[in-house]
């Protein structure tokens, strides 16, 4: 008799832990069918954006531009940086042996090294809203670096610039000349310290 309960108690524990291993089995199953799920889905996050601020700005007023324009479109912001940025010092035009001053006086120093000339997801961007202070009338000249080394083509591009006086001027129609392809349009000149309600103006008119 005990040999028969023995029996009867093992064919029951068998049957328990086949269930066990059944239930285990599936929800391993659909653990790892959801984690497959999960990391599909977050390679769809990574969108390419199709446009983009891209902005030189020697002291900072040009970039307060940038960011209101990135803030209310929702778009990222390369910055055009020079391998040697620009001290204040530099940035003296009042002072002819000061950097900008000998650039501007001769126009051979004017090709300015770059750390960066390929924004990513440059490909994919079909508008550059592209943003630079005015030097002497015409486009701080590390913009016009960049302008020369990238390829616009297929892109339409809205300049801005900042001054606390002088207008766009032809600034953006001489970046346009010395681009390599692009649809430009017409540049607008904002303030050092723009308002966010200009920003969106301009914006809109677009």
């Amino acid at each position: 008799m005990k040999k028969i309960w023995k029996t009867m108690f093992s064919l029951v524990m068998m049957t328990v832990l086949a269930a066990c291993s059944s239930s285990t089995g599936s929800s391993l199953a659909e653990s790892s069918a959801a984690s497959a799920s999960s990391a599909s889905t977050g390679s769809l996050t990574g969108n390419e954006p199709t446009s983009m601020v891209v902005v030189f700005s020697a002291t900072g007023n040009t970039m307060e531009a940038a960011n209101l324009i990135s803030e209310q479109t929702g778009v990222p912001i390369f910055e055009v940086t020079p391998v040697q940025p620009y001290t204040d010092e530099d940035l003296n035009y009042n002072d002819p042996d000061s950097r900008v001053s000998k650039e501007h006086d001769d126009e051979s120093l004017r090709t300015i090294a770059l750390e960066s000339t390929t924004p990513d997801n440059w490909n994919s961007v079909e508008t550059v809203y592209l943003g630079y202070p005015i030097w002497w009338g015409i486009a701080g000249w590390p913009m016009s670096s960049f302008v020369q080394a990238v390829d616009f083509e297929g892109k339409t591009v809205y300049p801005f610039c900042t001054s606390v006086s002088s207008g766009v001027g032809e600034s953006a129609v001489q970046l346009s000349e010395i681009a390599n392809g692009g649809d430009w349009k017409e540049g607008v000149r904002f303030s050092p310290s723009p308002s966010s309600d200009e920003i969106q103006e301009w914006l809109s008119a677009q």
